[in-house]
């Protein structure tokens, strides 16, 4: 879908309150319009050294402070880097709630100032996705027709780069 900026101007990380309201408010303008009233799943993730074993603590620490229900869903080795140093184990940790205004605003704060990654908002058929991260969000959507629907509904939050990002 392209790139919503969670700030005027492309402003990628918020200088105080105001700037945090506003953000805050179009990360949950869109997805109120993507779940209102739905039961959605929120996804955050971790990550260690395949040869680790166990999710390395500096992310679990902030995961776990900011997504206390997500319960470990799967886990994913990536292998694909010939170098045995790069090969990365994924953990996935999920809960299943009712969409509400607000409900992640903690959440999407950290993810605002980089100190979360790796979180994604999905309806539980997972037709609708919503990735947030510092300085936007991507949205992923089942039709071209919804697509371009909610691009043209908030076409001032889009990038202005040809590629959409």
């Amino acid at each position: 879908m392209g790139a919503f900026h969670s700030l005027p101007e492309s402003k990628r990380y918020p200088d105080g309150e105001a700037e945090y309201a506003v953000l805050l408010d179009r990360y949950n303008t869109v997805l109120d319009e993507l779940f209102a009233g739905d039961d959605v799943y929120v996804v955050t993730t971790g990550w260690s050294e395949v040869s680790e074993h166990a999710e390395r603590p500096d992310t679990t620490v902030e995961r776990r402070a900011l997504h206390p229900e997500g319960t470990l869903w799967t886990t994913v080795d990536d292998t694909s880097d010939p170098d045995p140093d790069f090969h990365l184990r994924w953990y996935f940790y999920a809960d299943r709630r009712r969409w509400q205004r607000g409900c992640l605003d903690r959440l999407l704060r950290a993810v605002a100032d980089d100190t979360l990654s790796g979180a994604l908002v999905t309806d539980p058929g997972l037709t609708r996705m919503y990735h947030p991260y510092d300085g936007g969000a991507d949205v992923v959507l089942p039709t071209t027709q919804e697509r371009d629907r909610m691009r043209e509904r908030y076409a001032g939050w889009l990038s202005a780069h040809p590629r959409g990002y």
